[in-house]
């Protein structure tokens, strides 16, 4: 299998620290496979915002070991979903996570496809 790039969702960094969860099974696959695993500066923001257990900073730290910035770019690609979807209440992080992650040509993984499902047809990968 090629190597992809994926970007991680709050929930599903969360979710994959617990062991023996479908997200923590998803994560361990995709690093025997030697695929990147990346998080937006946004999404990382969400996640030190906690609740956090002691070892669990570290943990996420040793697994993320790729923090991407939000850009210019990302910006203007994140306005851009969100006037396409409807300029929806509340939505502007997860816009902000979708750009990012399509404008690196990523797939984001997320427990809340419901959430970021309207950002496909705008060139947004979800996994799993």
């Amino acid at each position: 299998m090629a190597e992809i790039r994926i970007h991680l969702d709050t929930c599903f960094l969360i979710r994959a620290l617990v062991s023996g969860t479908d997200a923590d099974r998803h994560l361990r696959d995709w690093l025997a496979a030697g695929h990147r695993l990346c998080m937006d500066s946004i999404a990382w923001t969400e996640f030190l915002c906690g609740p956090l257990q002691a070892d669990e900073r570290g943990l996420a730290e040793q697994i993320v070991t790729e923090r991407v910035s939000f850009s210019e770019q990302d910006g203007q690609r994140a306005a851009e979903f969100f006037n396409a979807t409807g300029r929806r209440r509340g939505t502007l992080s997860d816009c902000m996570i979708a750009a990012t992650a399509a404008g690196r040509d990523a797939a984001l993984a997320t427990l809340n496809p419901d959430d970021f499902q309207c950002f496909e047809a705008l060139g947004l990968k979800l996994l799993p």
